[in-house]
């Protein structure tokens, strides 16, 4: 039978209840593929196979069933058990119907619909951590541009919530591709990340022939701050710049599958996926159920 609509697993009830992130409450044990990276792609591929008749691909929304970790939702069901259930045996009096998937395989798309609905910090990446946060600040030289805990580089982006604010995929992607997307609740969302408009890399030449590399802090009419790449803020009036040229490409690296070995890169992404904490529980009002 085809996994045709969770739309009962976003129902929300009609009593008060309080979502949890990862929350089991005290509905069963955990998923025992909980924080397995492969799983969750089995998952995926599971469900992209077995229940698009009614949900969107990637866990968008779809023709008969919304999207399974739409913005600004709660759920009814939120412990592992509830959303295994859900998915293996359906919901009687709603649309959605028995799966038929083995036990093995419903436990993936719970694992999937899980890391849909949260960041990495939810399903962190395996592999030795402190090993990563050596490669983090030596051989993968992240803290040359970024900042963790109050510790590194100001030209890139403070990573000290990255895991609270991007799914693991999104991450690793940022690492490997220079073309990619980000991911974030509902499923796939269709946006090239490159380039970031708040770091906008530039290369500026004042009046007197001086070159200096970086990003784009603050810019008006009259004036441009521009972090350099030596980590140092540097303040012009337009009349000091010969030229402001924006670079084609960031300084971020994207290659970092070439860079590191295949064990180095995932206790890099185990590293990174730690860094920031879960959102905290958010009151639900009550509500009629939403098929």
């Amino acid at each position: 039978m085809k996994f045709t609509s969770i739309a009962a697993v976003l129902t929300l009830a009609g009593a008060p209840i309080y979502a949890q992130r990862g929350g089991q409450g005290n509905a069963g044990p955990p998923n025992p593929f909980a924080g397995n990276e492969q799983a969750v792609a089995e998952g995926r591929d599971i469900y992209n196979r077995a229940c698009t008749a009614c949900h969107g691909a990637e866990g968008t929304a779809g023709d008969r069933a919304p999207a399974l970790a739409a913005p600004g939702r709660r759920y009814l069901r939120q412990a592992d058990r509830e959303l295994f259930d859900t998915i293996q045996k359906g919901i009687p009096g709603t649309t959605m119907p028995p799966t038929g998937l083995s036990e093995t395989d419903a436990w993936k798309v719970a694992a999937y619909v899980r890391a849909l609905r949260g960041t990495a910090i939810d399903t962190p990446a395996k592999g030795n951590v402190g090993r990563g946060e050596q490669i983090f600040w030596g051989k993968g030289e992240c803290g040359n541009c970024h900042m963790v805990r109050g510790k590194g580089g100001l030209i890139g982006p403070d990573l000290s919530n990255i895991a609270g604010m991007r799914k693991l995929v999104s991450i690793r992607d940022a690492l490997t591709k220079a073309q990619h997307r980000v991911i974030g609740d509902g499923g796939r969302i269709e946006n090239t990340l490159y380039p970031l408009a708040s770091h906008k890399a530039v290369r500026v030449v004042t009046s007197d022939g001086k070159t200096i590399r970086g990003v784009v802090k603050n810019e008006d009419s009259f004036s441009l701050q521009v972090m350099g790449t030596d980590n140092a803020l540097h303040l012009f009036t337009r009349d000091e710049l010969r030229e402001v040229i924006e670079e084609p490409k960031s300084f971020m690296p994207t290659d970092y599958d070439k860079r590191l070995t295949p064990d180095e890169l995932q206790d890099l992404l185990a590293f990174l996926s730690r860094q920031g904490v879960s959102a905290p529980p958010q009151p639900v009002q009550s509500r009629q159920p939403v098929g």
